[in-house]
């Protein structure tokens, strides 16, 4: 049974980890919204990301002066690798695990709707399910971007590797803006309180 989310403030950062794909190709992939999520974080931070030794690019950011500290991470391995990555980043900067919280594509959520989660199950996220046999749990925090499950028979596995048409783009960049006043939030309340925003907005 997964653990509940945290209910208090922490004077702990989040480890924010976008997930993607590394290079030019995969850039604009519906699997990389996790990395479009990052990388805005990081500017609305006015921060810029630097190479990490974790096999990482990482932001350390606070969003107001003398705020709570952010740490934003993009993996640069391939997305079913990104828990060695992970483990690597909570080891170093000394956070446990109800510290972390992904951003990821969801295929069981409609597209432009997101969704937070609490530990749980995977739902055959490859990035994920690196992330929780990396940690040894699968208690962390989920941030869901919804993209939709593939039209008719097409395989799920190349649909998440297809760029998102561009009648979507702008109501992507809508997502992607809702994901990052969410991670906002966490900096001024806790996990369930955002979580309860987040999952009751249409």
């Amino acid at each position: 049974m997964p653990t509940e989310p945290p209910t208090e403030i922490s004077d702990l950062p989040w480890l924010v980890i976008g997930l993607g794909n590394p290079g030019d190709k995969y850039a604009r992939n519906r699997h990389n919204i996790g990395y479009r999520v990052a990388d805005e974080v990081a500017g609305r931070m006015g921060g810029r990301f630097s190479t990490h030794r974790a096999r990482a690019q990482v932001c350390e950011g606070r969003w107001t002066p003398g705020g709570p500290r952010m740490i934003v991470a993009k993996p640069v391995t391939y997305m079913n690798e990104s828990g060695g990555p992970v483990a690597n980043l909570l080891k170093f900067f000394k956070l446990p695990a109800d510290r972390l919280l992904v951003v990821h594509d969801e295929l069981d959520i409609p597209f432009g709707q997101l969704r937070m989660k609490w530990g749980g199950g995977e739902g055959g996220h490859n990035g994920l399910r690196s992330i929780s046999k990396a940690i040894g749990t699968k208690d962390y925090g989920r941030l869901r971007l919804g993209i939709d499950r593939p039209p008719g028979r097409q395989d799920p596995a190349d649909f998440v590797l297809r760029d998102f048409p561009g009648a979507q783009s702008e109501e992507v960049a809508l997502l992607v803006g809702d994901a990052v006043d969410a991670l906002e939030d966490l900096t001024r309340a806790d996990f369930a309180r955002v979580q309860g925003t987040v999952n009751t907005r249409t």
